[in-house]
């Protein structure tokens, strides 16, 4: 099984707070459902998608299930990120040199 696209992952807004609240704290399955106003089902579909794009780690315990980030799963999406900031960096640089160049004028 392909293991999906960690972009595509995160485009889902409900996926992107499922990552927003486990950056706070490990939750449980039902922990985690509680914050949402969609059925249990629903948010464990968005759990196992996170889970194969490599974002989050399940462990069990008992018979509960518990989710936390997956740090290196991020990898991809922060190189992405890097690139992109580097690049607009490299560009507003250019613009202020350019804006001070011509108010000196």
């Amino acid at each position: 099984m392909l293991q999906p696209d960690p972009f595509q992952a995160i485009a889902d807004p409900g996926r992107r707070e499922i990552l927003y609240l486990l950056s706070k704290e490990k939750l449980s399955m039902n922990a985690l459902a509680e914050n949402f106003d969609i059925s249990r089902p629903a948010v464990s579909k968005h759990v196992k998608i996170l889970y194969e794009a490599g974002l989050i780690m399940i462990t069990e315990v008992g018979r509960e299930r518990y989710c936390e980030l997956n740090q290196d799963g991020f990898k991809e999406i922060r190189a992405w990120m890097e690139y992109y900031e580097a690049f607009w960096n490299t560009k507003m640089q250019h613009f202020g040199k350019v804006l001070n160049k011509r108010a000196k004028q």
